[in-house]
């Protein structure tokens, strides 16, 4: 069965979610410790909320990080539904909402990227601190904190590896996103459309 798309919105829905659950169940099953937080769900967020109309820029990124969370989750069994979702769900609210205020501006790459490493250390700092707030085994004080935010916890990569990962693959999907749609809107990409 051959699938044609016939606007560009369609193209970027099907891309935002398929690469979001793609980059984090799909990679992570395969790997789980090649290039940890590499994913393109913050660039997704920012660029679903600019480039698809409606409330689909809401819909399709919030559903690729519900997905992917809840698959990552009952990977490592546990429930599909975590209290870490709850740090990190608001951030990609905020990233969304970052990109709903660039819509009115037709913004450029540059402030494309901008909004995505503003979304990237926001996140970092919001889950990190979720994490200090939430595990025992980091002390409750300013030590802990900065343990959280910088070596994390014995056993585990340190937390800045993700963080440099996170911003690499959050600029650069948010690159490919942006580069995607200009070539669609210009005509450079043509589709196939159902006669």
């Amino acid at each position: 069965m051959r699938f044609f798309f016939t606007n560009r919105s369609d193209v970027l829905a099907i891309a935002l979610l398929f690469s979001g659950v793609f980059f984090r169940v799909i990679r992570s099953d395969l790997d789980p410790g090649m290039l940890p937080n590499f994913s393109p769900l913050m660039a997704a967020s920012i660029c679903g909320a600019l480039f698809l109309s409606g409330w689909s820029g809401l819909l399709i990124p919030l559903a690729a990080l519900l997905i992917s969370d809840s698959l990552l989750n009952l990977q490592q069994g546990i429930s599909p539904v975590s209290v870490q979702m709850f740090w990190s769900l608001p951030c990609y609210l905020f990233a969304v909402g970052l990109g709903w205020k660039l819509r009115d501006r037709k913004a450029s790459l540059p402030f494309v990227l901008c909004a995505t490493f503003v979304a990237s250390v926001f996140f970092y700092l919001v889950t990190n601190t979720g994490s200090w707030l939430g595990l025992a085994a980091y002390p409750q004080n300013l030590a802990g904190w900065v343990q959280a935010l910088t070596v994390g916890l014995p056993g585990y990569p340190p937390t800045w590896v993700f963080f440099r990962n996170s911003v690499i693959s959050d600029l650069l999907f948010a690159s490919l996103f942006v580069c995607l749609e200009r070539s669609l809107v210009s005509g450079a990409v043509k589709l196939p459309v159902e006669a």
